[in-house]
Protein backbone atom coordinates (compact mmCIF):
# COMPACT_ATOMS: atom_id res chain seq x y z
CA UNK A 1 0.00 0.00 0.00
CA UNK A 2 1.29 3.43 -0.95
CA UNK A 3 0.04 6.45 0.97
CA UNK A 4 0.79 10.15 0.45
CA UNK A 5 0.57 12.60 3.38
CA UNK A 6 0.40 16.08 1.84
CA UNK A 7 -0.32 18.22 4.94
CA UNK A 8 1.29 18.51 8.37
CA UNK A 9 -0.16 15.67 10.48
CA UNK A 10 0.69 14.71 14.04
CA UNK A 11 3.51 12.18 13.97
CA UNK A 12 1.43 9.58 15.88
CA UNK A 13 -0.77 9.01 12.84
CA UNK A 14 2.13 8.89 10.42
CA UNK A 15 3.89 6.28 12.60
CA UNK A 16 0.72 4.18 12.51
CA UNK A 17 0.66 4.36 8.72
CA UNK A 18 4.33 3.35 8.47
CA UNK A 19 3.62 0.14 10.36
CA UNK A 20 1.38 -1.03 7.52
CA UNK A 21 2.22 0.89 4.35
CA UNK A 22 4.82 2.71 2.28
CA UNK A 23 4.38 6.35 3.32
CA UNK A 24 5.55 9.51 1.55
CA UNK A 25 5.25 12.80 3.44
CA UNK A 26 5.37 15.82 1.12
CA UNK A 27 3.81 19.06 2.29
CA UNK A 28 3.39 22.42 0.57
CA UNK A 29 2.95 20.85 -2.88
CA UNK A 30 1.76 22.82 -5.87
CA UNK A 31 -1.23 21.42 -7.76
CA UNK A 32 1.07 20.08 -10.47
CA UNK A 33 3.37 18.41 -7.92
CA UNK A 34 0.39 16.85 -6.13
CA UNK A 35 -0.97 15.47 -9.40
CA UNK A 36 2.39 13.89 -10.17
CA UNK A 37 2.83 12.32 -6.73
CA UNK A 38 -0.76 11.00 -6.43
CA UNK A 39 -0.67 8.92 -9.63
CA UNK A 40 0.46 5.63 -8.04
CA UNK A 41 -0.87 6.15 -4.50
CA UNK A 42 -3.58 4.03 -2.86
CA UNK A 43 -4.36 6.53 -0.11
CA UNK A 44 -4.11 10.28 0.55
CA UNK A 45 -4.05 12.02 3.95
CA UNK A 46 -4.74 15.77 4.20
CA UNK A 47 -5.81 18.47 6.62
CA UNK A 48 -7.18 21.75 5.25
CA UNK A 49 -4.28 23.15 3.21
CA UNK A 50 -4.28 20.60 0.35
CA UNK A 51 -6.98 21.19 -2.25
CA UNK A 52 -8.08 17.81 -3.57
CA UNK A 53 -9.74 18.98 -6.78
CA UNK A 54 -11.30 16.98 -9.59
CA UNK A 55 -8.07 17.27 -11.60
CA UNK A 56 -6.11 15.72 -8.73
CA UNK A 57 -8.64 12.92 -8.27
CA UNK A 58 -8.78 12.10 -11.97
CA UNK A 59 -4.98 11.92 -12.11
CA UNK A 60 -4.91 9.29 -9.36
CA UNK A 61 -4.80 5.91 -11.07
CA UNK A 62 -4.91 3.71 -7.95
CA UNK A 63 -6.47 5.98 -5.31
CA UNK A 64 -9.01 4.20 -3.10
CA UNK A 65 -9.38 6.49 -0.09
CA UNK A 66 -8.85 10.12 0.98
CA UNK A 67 -8.53 10.83 4.71
CA UNK A 68 -9.14 14.23 6.31
CA UNK A 69 -7.56 14.68 9.75
CA UNK A 70 -10.41 16.84 11.03
CA UNK A 71 -14.09 17.50 10.42
CA UNK A 72 -14.57 19.76 7.40
CA UNK A 73 -14.08 18.39 3.89
CA UNK A 74 -14.63 21.60 1.91
CA UNK A 75 -11.16 21.20 0.40
CA UNK A 76 -12.07 17.84 -1.16
CA UNK A 77 -14.21 17.44 -4.28
CA UNK A 78 -16.59 14.86 -2.79
CA UNK A 79 -18.61 14.48 -5.99
CA UNK A 80 -15.53 13.69 -8.07
CA UNK A 81 -14.31 11.19 -5.47
CA UNK A 82 -17.69 9.46 -5.35
CA UNK A 83 -17.84 9.21 -9.14
CA UNK A 84 -14.47 7.48 -9.11
CA UNK A 85 -15.47 5.12 -6.29
CA UNK A 86 -13.00 6.73 -3.89
CA UNK A 87 -14.05 6.71 -0.24
CA UNK A 88 -13.57 9.90 1.78
CA UNK A 89 -13.18 9.53 5.55
CA UNK A 90 -12.66 12.10 8.31
CA UNK A 91 -12.30 12.49 12.09
CA UNK A 92 -15.40 14.39 13.25
CA UNK A 93 -15.14 13.57 16.96
CA UNK A 94 -11.48 14.45 17.41
CA UNK A 95 -11.86 18.03 18.64
CA UNK A 96 -15.12 17.87 20.64
CA UNK A 97 -13.48 17.91 24.08
CA UNK A 98 -10.90 20.49 23.05
CA UNK A 99 -13.44 22.97 21.67
CA UNK A 100 -15.69 22.49 24.70
CA UNK A 101 -12.79 23.16 27.07
CA UNK A 102 -11.84 26.28 25.11
CA UNK A 103 -15.44 27.46 25.40
CA UNK A 104 -15.37 27.04 29.17
CA UNK A 105 -12.02 28.85 29.24
CA UNK A 106 -13.49 31.79 27.35
CA UNK A 107 -16.45 31.86 29.72
CA UNK A 108 -14.18 31.97 32.77
CA UNK A 109 -12.07 34.67 31.14
CA UNK A 110 -15.21 36.76 30.63
CA UNK A 111 -16.53 36.20 34.14
CA UNK A 112 -13.24 37.04 35.87
CA UNK A 113 -11.82 39.46 33.25
CA UNK A 114 -8.58 37.50 33.23
CA UNK A 115 -7.00 38.86 30.00
CA UNK A 116 -7.64 42.47 31.03
CA UNK A 117 -6.23 41.92 34.53
CA UNK A 118 -3.19 40.19 33.07
CA UNK A 119 -2.50 43.10 30.71
CA UNK A 120 -3.01 45.65 33.51
CA UNK A 121 -0.60 43.99 35.93
CA UNK A 122 2.06 43.56 33.24
CA UNK A 123 1.69 47.27 32.52
CA UNK A 124 2.75 47.97 36.10
CA UNK A 125 -0.71 48.55 37.61
CA UNK A 126 -2.40 46.96 40.64
CA UNK A 127 -6.13 47.42 39.97
CA UNK A 128 -7.96 44.93 42.17
CA UNK A 129 -11.17 46.94 42.38
CA UNK A 130 -11.32 47.55 38.64
CA UNK A 131 -11.54 43.86 37.78
CA UNK A 132 -14.40 42.77 40.03
CA UNK A 133 -15.81 39.58 38.46
CA UNK A 134 -18.80 37.30 38.81
CA UNK A 135 -19.21 33.61 39.67
CA UNK A 136 -20.46 31.02 37.21
CA UNK A 137 -22.27 29.20 40.02
CA UNK A 138 -26.00 29.76 39.86
CA UNK A 139 -25.88 31.47 36.47
CA UNK A 140 -27.95 30.31 33.50
CA UNK A 141 -26.00 29.09 30.51
CA UNK A 142 -27.83 29.05 27.19
CA UNK A 143 -26.38 26.57 24.68
CA UNK A 144 -27.38 27.02 21.05
CA UNK A 145 -26.72 23.67 19.36
CA UNK A 146 -26.47 20.39 21.30
CA UNK A 147 -24.24 18.26 19.09
CA UNK A 148 -21.01 16.68 20.31
CA UNK A 149 -19.45 19.99 21.39
CA UNK A 150 -22.57 21.56 22.89
CA UNK A 151 -23.21 18.43 24.92
CA UNK A 152 -19.66 18.46 26.27
CA UNK A 153 -20.02 22.13 27.23
CA UNK A 154 -23.14 21.30 29.26
CA UNK A 155 -21.37 18.46 31.07
CA UNK A 156 -18.54 20.77 32.04
CA UNK A 157 -20.79 23.70 32.96
CA UNK A 158 -22.70 21.43 35.34
CA UNK A 159 -19.48 21.03 37.34
CA UNK A 160 -19.57 24.80 37.90
CA UNK A 161 -23.14 24.47 39.23
CA UNK A 162 -24.63 26.38 36.31
CA UNK A 163 -28.24 25.91 35.22
CA UNK A 164 -28.17 24.85 31.57
CA UNK A 165 -30.87 25.53 29.01
CA UNK A 166 -30.56 24.67 25.33
CA UNK A 167 -32.05 25.48 21.96
CA UNK A 168 -31.75 22.67 19.42
CA UNK A 169 -34.71 21.57 17.28
CA UNK A 170 -33.08 18.18 16.78
CA UNK A 171 -32.03 17.09 20.28
CA UNK A 172 -33.70 13.95 21.59
CA UNK A 173 -35.64 13.95 24.86
CA UNK A 174 -33.46 11.09 26.09
CA UNK A 175 -30.21 13.03 25.62
CA UNK A 176 -31.70 16.16 27.22
CA UNK A 177 -32.76 14.12 30.26
CA UNK A 178 -29.35 12.43 30.50
CA UNK A 179 -27.58 15.80 30.43
CA UNK A 180 -30.06 17.47 32.76
CA UNK A 181 -30.61 20.29 30.30
CA UNK A 182 -33.88 22.18 29.82
CA UNK A 183 -34.81 22.47 26.13
CA UNK A 184 -36.43 25.81 25.23
CA UNK A 185 -37.21 27.91 22.16
CA UNK A 186 -34.56 30.37 20.97
CA UNK A 187 -36.37 33.51 22.15
CA UNK A 188 -36.72 32.07 25.65
CA UNK A 189 -33.05 31.11 25.73
CA UNK A 190 -32.03 34.62 24.71
CA UNK A 191 -34.22 36.19 27.39
CA UNK A 192 -33.17 33.93 30.28
CA UNK A 193 -29.45 33.31 29.78
CA UNK A 194 -26.63 35.04 31.64
CA UNK A 195 -24.12 33.42 29.28
CA UNK A 196 -24.88 32.26 25.73
CA UNK A 197 -22.58 29.93 23.80
CA UNK A 198 -23.00 28.94 20.14
CA UNK A 199 -22.31 25.48 18.69
CA UNK A 200 -24.08 25.28 15.30
CA UNK A 201 -22.80 24.93 11.73
CA UNK A 202 -22.84 27.96 9.42
CA UNK A 203 -25.74 27.62 6.97
CA UNK A 204 -28.07 30.07 5.30
CA UNK A 205 -30.46 29.41 8.18
CA UNK A 206 -27.86 30.14 10.88
CA UNK A 207 -26.02 33.01 9.19
CA UNK A 208 -26.40 36.06 11.49
CA UNK A 209 -28.59 34.02 13.81
CA UNK A 210 -27.31 36.36 16.50
CA UNK A 211 -28.20 39.74 15.00
CA UNK A 212 -29.44 43.07 16.37
CA UNK A 213 -32.95 41.67 16.81
CA UNK A 214 -31.69 38.62 18.74
CA UNK A 215 -29.37 40.74 20.91
CA UNK A 216 -32.27 43.04 21.82
CA UNK A 217 -34.03 40.00 23.32
CA UNK A 218 -31.05 39.15 25.55
CA UNK A 219 -30.68 40.13 29.19
CA UNK A 220 -28.97 43.44 29.78
CA UNK A 221 -25.43 42.61 30.83
CA UNK A 222 -25.37 39.12 29.31
CA UNK A 223 -22.22 37.53 27.87
CA UNK A 224 -21.83 35.90 24.43
CA UNK A 225 -19.29 33.20 23.48
CA UNK A 226 -18.73 32.00 19.91
CA UNK A 227 -16.28 29.20 19.17
CA UNK A 228 -18.33 27.76 16.29
CA UNK A 229 -18.37 29.76 13.04
CA UNK A 230 -17.88 33.50 12.62
CA UNK A 231 -20.81 34.14 10.30
CA UNK A 232 -23.34 32.98 12.90
CA UNK A 233 -22.89 36.34 14.68
CA UNK A 234 -23.57 39.71 13.05
CA UNK A 235 -20.35 41.41 14.12
CA UNK A 236 -21.62 44.95 13.47
CA UNK A 237 -24.61 44.33 15.76
CA UNK A 238 -22.34 42.76 18.39
CA UNK A 239 -20.00 45.75 18.27
CA UNK A 240 -22.92 48.13 18.89
CA UNK A 241 -24.18 45.99 21.80
CA UNK A 242 -20.75 45.89 23.45
CA UNK A 243 -20.18 49.61 22.97
CA UNK A 244 -23.59 50.53 24.39
CA UNK A 245 -23.29 48.17 27.37
CA UNK A 246 -26.31 46.10 26.32
CA UNK A 247 -23.93 43.11 26.53
CA UNK A 248 -21.34 43.04 29.30
CA UNK A 249 -18.86 41.13 27.21
CA UNK A 250 -18.17 38.71 24.38
CA UNK A 251 -15.50 36.09 23.71
CA UNK A 252 -14.81 35.13 20.10
CA UNK A 253 -12.60 32.41 18.68
CA UNK A 254 -14.00 32.76 15.15
CA UNK A 255 -14.75 35.68 12.85
CA UNK A 256 -16.63 36.40 9.64
CA UNK A 257 -13.28 37.21 8.00
CA UNK A 258 -10.12 35.51 9.23
CA UNK A 259 -7.65 36.80 10.18
CA UNK A 260 -9.83 39.66 11.52
CA UNK A 261 -7.24 42.42 11.18
CA UNK A 262 -8.96 45.80 11.14
CA UNK A 263 -12.07 44.41 12.80
CA UNK A 264 -13.34 47.05 15.28
CA UNK A 265 -14.24 44.31 17.78
CA UNK A 266 -10.52 43.93 18.43
CA UNK A 267 -10.46 47.48 19.81
CA UNK A 268 -13.02 46.80 22.56
CA UNK A 269 -11.80 46.04 26.07
CA UNK A 270 -14.89 43.92 26.81
CA UNK A 271 -14.36 41.65 23.80
CA UNK A 272 -11.93 38.76 24.40
CA UNK A 273 -10.53 37.18 21.23
CA UNK A 274 -8.43 34.16 20.26
CA UNK A 275 -7.15 33.24 16.76
CA UNK A 276 -9.39 30.23 15.98
CA UNK A 277 -7.77 28.05 18.63
CA UNK A 278 -10.80 25.86 19.38
CA UNK A 279 -9.26 22.63 18.07
CA UNK A 280 -5.64 23.60 18.69
CA UNK A 281 -4.41 21.26 21.39
CA UNK A 282 -1.76 18.58 21.30
CA UNK A 283 -4.38 15.96 22.19
CA UNK A 284 -6.90 16.99 19.53
CA UNK A 285 -4.29 17.10 16.76
CA UNK A 286 -2.93 13.72 17.82
CA UNK A 287 -6.41 12.22 18.02
CA UNK A 288 -7.46 13.62 14.62
CA UNK A 289 -4.32 12.25 13.01
CA UNK A 290 -4.74 8.79 14.57
CA UNK A 291 -8.44 8.54 13.69
CA UNK A 292 -7.99 9.64 10.06
CA UNK A 293 -4.99 7.36 9.51
CA UNK A 294 -6.75 4.37 11.08
CA UNK A 295 -9.80 5.01 8.86
CA UNK A 296 -7.60 5.10 5.75
CA UNK A 297 -5.94 1.84 6.74
CA UNK A 298 -9.33 0.21 7.35
CA UNK A 299 -10.44 1.05 3.81
CA UNK A 300 -7.21 -0.21 2.29
CA UNK A 301 -7.48 -3.46 4.30
CA UNK A 302 -11.06 -3.97 3.14
CA UNK A 303 -12.52 -3.32 6.59
CA UNK A 304 -15.59 -1.10 7.20
CA UNK A 305 -14.56 2.43 8.26
CA UNK A 306 -16.61 4.36 10.82
CA UNK A 307 -16.43 7.93 9.53
CA UNK A 308 -17.33 7.71 5.85
CA UNK A 309 -18.20 11.07 4.33
CA UNK A 310 -19.47 10.01 0.93
CA UNK A 311 -20.45 6.34 0.71
CA UNK A 312 -20.35 2.89 2.27
CA UNK A 313 -18.04 0.20 1.03
CA UNK A 314 -19.91 -1.30 -1.93
CA UNK A 315 -18.76 -3.48 -4.81
CA UNK A 316 -17.82 -1.29 -7.82
CA UNK A 317 -20.65 -2.66 -9.95
CA UNK A 318 -23.24 -1.84 -7.26
CA UNK A 319 -21.81 1.62 -6.71
CA UNK A 320 -21.87 2.31 -10.44
CA UNK A 321 -25.54 1.28 -10.58
CA UNK A 322 -26.52 3.37 -7.54
CA UNK A 323 -24.38 6.50 -7.83
CA UNK A 324 -27.03 8.60 -9.64
CA UNK A 325 -29.72 7.48 -7.17
CA UNK A 326 -27.42 8.21 -4.21
CA UNK A 327 -26.95 11.75 -5.50
CA UNK A 328 -30.72 12.04 -5.97
CA UNK A 329 -31.57 10.80 -2.46
CA UNK A 330 -29.07 13.16 -0.83
CA UNK A 331 -30.32 16.09 -2.91
CA UNK A 332 -33.92 15.36 -1.86
CA UNK A 333 -32.87 15.43 1.79
CA UNK A 334 -30.94 18.67 1.34
CA UNK A 335 -33.89 20.22 -0.50
CA UNK A 336 -36.43 19.09 2.10
CA UNK A 337 -34.52 20.37 5.15
CA UNK A 338 -34.63 23.88 3.68
CA UNK A 339 -38.43 23.68 3.39
CA UNK A 340 -39.39 22.26 6.78
CA UNK A 341 -39.99 24.07 10.04
CA UNK A 342 -39.97 22.61 13.53
CA UNK A 343 -38.52 19.49 15.14
CA UNK A 344 -38.26 16.45 12.84
CA UNK A 345 -40.37 13.52 14.03
CA UNK A 346 -40.69 11.10 11.11
CA UNK A 347 -38.91 10.51 7.81
CA UNK A 348 -40.44 8.22 5.20
CA UNK A 349 -38.64 7.22 2.00
CA UNK A 350 -40.71 5.58 -0.73
CA UNK A 351 -39.00 3.84 -3.65
CA UNK A 352 -41.05 3.69 -6.84
CA UNK A 353 -40.76 1.86 -10.15
CA UNK A 354 -37.42 0.15 -10.78
CA UNK A 355 -36.14 1.20 -7.35
CA UNK A 356 -38.96 -0.68 -5.63
CA UNK A 357 -37.04 -3.91 -6.19
CA UNK A 358 -33.58 -2.48 -5.42
CA UNK A 359 -31.87 -4.58 -2.72
CA UNK A 360 -29.74 -1.69 -1.42
CA UNK A 361 -32.62 0.61 -0.45
CA UNK A 362 -31.10 1.17 3.02
CA UNK A 363 -28.09 2.88 1.45
CA UNK A 364 -30.38 5.23 -0.48
CA UNK A 365 -32.38 5.95 2.69
CA UNK A 366 -29.12 6.75 4.47
CA UNK A 367 -28.19 9.12 1.64
CA UNK A 368 -31.50 10.95 2.10
CA UNK A 369 -30.85 11.18 5.86
CA UNK A 370 -27.34 12.49 5.21
CA UNK A 371 -28.74 15.24 2.98
CA UNK A 372 -31.42 16.03 5.54
CA UNK A 373 -29.27 16.14 8.68
CA UNK A 374 -25.82 17.29 7.54
CA UNK A 375 -26.81 20.96 7.05
CA UNK A 376 -28.23 21.27 10.57
CA UNK A 377 -25.76 19.30 12.69
CA UNK A 378 -22.14 20.05 13.55
CA UNK A 379 -21.28 16.37 13.94
CA UNK A 380 -20.37 14.36 10.87
CA UNK A 381 -23.33 12.61 9.24
CA UNK A 382 -22.42 9.94 6.70
CA UNK A 383 -23.94 6.98 4.87
CA UNK A 384 -23.05 4.61 7.67
CA UNK A 385 -23.96 6.55 10.81
CA UNK A 386 -27.00 8.47 9.48
CA UNK A 387 -29.58 6.04 10.96
CA UNK A 388 -27.87 6.18 14.37
CA UNK A 389 -27.71 9.98 14.32
CA UNK A 390 -31.41 10.09 13.44
CA UNK A 391 -32.34 7.57 16.14
CA UNK A 392 -30.40 9.55 18.76
CA UNK A 393 -32.66 12.49 17.94
CA UNK A 394 -35.89 10.48 18.23
CA UNK A 395 -36.47 10.57 14.46
CA UNK A 396 -38.43 7.56 13.22
CA UNK A 397 -37.34 6.21 9.83
CA UNK A 398 -39.60 4.13 7.58
CA UNK A 399 -39.25 2.78 4.05
CA UNK A 400 -41.98 1.97 1.58
CA UNK A 401 -42.21 0.96 -2.06
CA UNK A 402 -44.73 1.10 -4.86
CA UNK A 403 -44.80 0.03 -8.49
CA UNK A 404 -46.10 3.31 -9.92
CA UNK A 405 -43.28 5.77 -10.70
CA UNK A 406 -45.58 8.22 -12.51
CA UNK A 407 -43.95 9.01 -15.88
CA UNK A 408 -40.44 8.02 -14.78
CA UNK A 409 -38.54 4.75 -14.74
CA UNK A 410 -37.84 5.23 -11.06
CA UNK A 411 -38.85 7.77 -8.43
CA UNK A 412 -38.00 8.56 -4.80
CA UNK A 413 -40.56 10.23 -2.55
CA UNK A 414 -39.30 11.79 0.69
CA UNK A 415 -41.77 12.79 3.42
CA UNK A 416 -40.55 14.71 6.45
CA UNK A 417 -42.95 15.21 9.36
CA UNK A 418 -42.21 17.73 12.09
CA UNK A 419 -44.11 19.04 15.09
CA UNK A 420 -45.28 21.89 12.84
CA UNK A 421 -46.37 20.03 9.71
CA UNK A 422 -45.33 17.78 6.84
CA UNK A 423 -43.26 18.35 3.70
CA UNK A 424 -43.00 16.03 0.71
CA UNK A 425 -40.59 16.16 -2.22
CA UNK A 426 -40.26 13.79 -5.17
CA UNK A 427 -37.34 13.23 -7.47
CA UNK A 428 -35.92 11.11 -10.23
CA UNK A 429 -32.60 10.64 -11.96
CA UNK A 430 -33.14 11.56 -15.61
CA UNK A 431 -30.21 10.76 -17.88
CA UNK A 432 -27.91 10.83 -14.86
CA UNK A 433 -29.17 14.26 -13.81
CA UNK A 434 -30.98 14.84 -10.51
CA UNK A 435 -34.48 16.26 -10.97
CA UNK A 436 -37.02 17.43 -8.41
CA UNK A 437 -40.35 16.32 -9.86
CA UNK A 438 -42.76 17.35 -7.13
CA UNK A 439 -43.01 19.59 -4.09
CA UNK A 440 -45.87 18.64 -1.77
CA UNK A 441 -48.77 18.04 -4.18
CA UNK A 442 -47.46 20.33 -6.89
CA UNK A 443 -46.02 18.89 -10.11
CA UNK A 444 -42.73 20.70 -10.78
CA UNK A 445 -39.69 19.55 -12.72
CA UNK A 446 -36.44 21.33 -11.97
CA UNK A 447 -32.74 20.71 -11.52
CA UNK A 448 -31.87 21.54 -7.90
CA UNK A 449 -28.88 23.77 -8.44
CA UNK A 450 -27.84 27.22 -7.27
CA UNK A 451 -30.08 29.73 -5.54
CA UNK A 452 -33.84 29.32 -5.56
CA UNK A 453 -36.91 30.99 -4.17
CA UNK A 454 -40.09 29.00 -3.49
CA UNK A 455 -43.26 31.06 -3.09
CA UNK A 456 -46.75 29.81 -2.21
CA UNK A 457 -49.36 32.30 -3.26
CA UNK A 458 -52.97 32.86 -4.20
CA UNK A 459 -53.90 31.76 -7.72
CA UNK A 460 -54.91 35.07 -9.27
CA UNK A 461 -53.58 37.41 -11.98
CA UNK A 462 -50.63 39.64 -11.13
CA UNK A 463 -49.05 37.55 -8.37
CA UNK A 464 -46.06 36.46 -10.43
CA UNK A 465 -45.48 40.01 -11.59
CA UNK A 466 -45.53 41.42 -8.06
CA UNK A 467 -42.89 38.96 -6.86
CA UNK A 468 -40.76 39.61 -9.96
CA UNK A 469 -41.07 43.38 -9.43
CA UNK A 470 -39.65 43.14 -5.90
CA UNK A 471 -36.72 41.06 -7.14
CA UNK A 472 -36.11 43.44 -10.03
CA UNK A 473 -36.07 46.46 -7.73
CA UNK A 474 -33.39 44.71 -5.64
CA UNK A 475 -31.31 43.94 -8.75
CA UNK A 476 -31.87 40.19 -8.34
CA UNK A 477 -31.99 38.50 -11.74
CA UNK A 478 -34.42 35.63 -12.39
CA UNK A 479 -32.78 32.84 -14.39
CA UNK A 480 -35.78 30.51 -14.67
CA UNK A 481 -39.30 30.13 -13.32
CA UNK A 482 -41.89 27.39 -12.93
CA UNK A 483 -45.40 27.52 -11.52
CA UNK A 484 -47.40 24.52 -10.35
CA UNK A 485 -50.97 24.17 -9.13
CA UNK A 486 -53.40 21.39 -8.34
CA UNK A 487 -56.66 22.99 -9.43
CA UNK A 488 -57.53 26.32 -11.01
CA UNK A 489 -58.16 28.95 -8.34
CA UNK A 490 -56.28 27.07 -5.62
CA UNK A 491 -52.89 27.91 -4.12
CA UNK A 492 -50.03 28.06 -6.61
CA UNK A 493 -46.38 27.16 -6.05
CA UNK A 494 -43.81 29.33 -7.80
CA UNK A 495 -40.17 28.24 -8.06
CA UNK A 496 -37.66 30.87 -9.16
CA UNK A 497 -33.99 30.29 -9.94
CA UNK A 498 -32.09 33.47 -9.16
CA UNK A 499 -28.55 34.64 -9.87
CA UNK A 500 -27.94 36.54 -6.62
CA UNK A 501 -28.63 35.79 -2.94
CA UNK A 502 -32.11 37.02 -1.97
CA UNK A 503 -31.54 37.61 1.74
CA UNK A 504 -33.87 37.78 4.73
CA UNK A 505 -35.06 41.35 4.15
CA UNK A 506 -36.16 40.68 0.57
CA UNK A 507 -37.83 37.43 1.68
CA UNK A 508 -39.78 39.44 4.27
CA UNK A 509 -40.80 42.01 1.66
CA UNK A 510 -42.10 39.31 -0.71
CA UNK A 511 -43.91 37.58 2.18
CA UNK A 512 -45.71 40.87 2.90
CA UNK A 513 -47.28 40.98 -0.58
CA UNK A 514 -51.06 40.44 -0.25
CA UNK A 515 -51.86 36.92 -1.44
CA UNK A 516 -48.41 35.47 -0.68
CA UNK A 517 -48.69 32.68 1.89
CA UNK A 518 -45.06 31.64 2.37
CA UNK A 519 -41.56 32.27 1.00
CA UNK A 520 -38.50 30.04 1.29
CA UNK A 521 -34.98 30.75 0.05
CA UNK A 522 -32.95 27.67 -0.87
CA UNK A 523 -29.45 26.99 -2.11
CA UNK A 524 -28.24 23.68 -3.50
Amino acid sequence: MKILVSDHLHEAGIELLRQHAEVEVATGLSKEELIEKIRDKDGLLVRSATKVTRDVIEAAENLKVIGRAGVGVDNIDIKAATERGIIVVNAPEASSITVAEHTIGLMLALARRIPQANASLKAGKWEKKKFLGIELRGKTLGVIGMGRIGSQVVRKAKAFEMHCIAYDPYISKKLAEELGVEVVELDELLARSDFITIHVPLTEQTRHLINAEAIAKMKDGAYLINAARGGVVDEAALYDALRSGKLAGAALDVFEKEPPFGNPLLELDNCIVTPHLGASTEEAQRYASLIACEEVLKVLRGEPPRNVVNMPRLPPEVLDKLKDHLALAEALGNFAIQLVSGRIRDVEVTFCGALAEEEHQEVLTNAALKGLLSPILTEGVNLLNAPVVAKNRDIRITQAKREDAEKYESLIILRVKTDEGETMVKGSSVGGEVRITGIEEYAIELTPSGKMLIVKHEDKPGMIGRVATVLGEKQINIGAMQVGRREKGETQLMVLSVDQPVGKEVVKEIASIPGVYSVKELEM
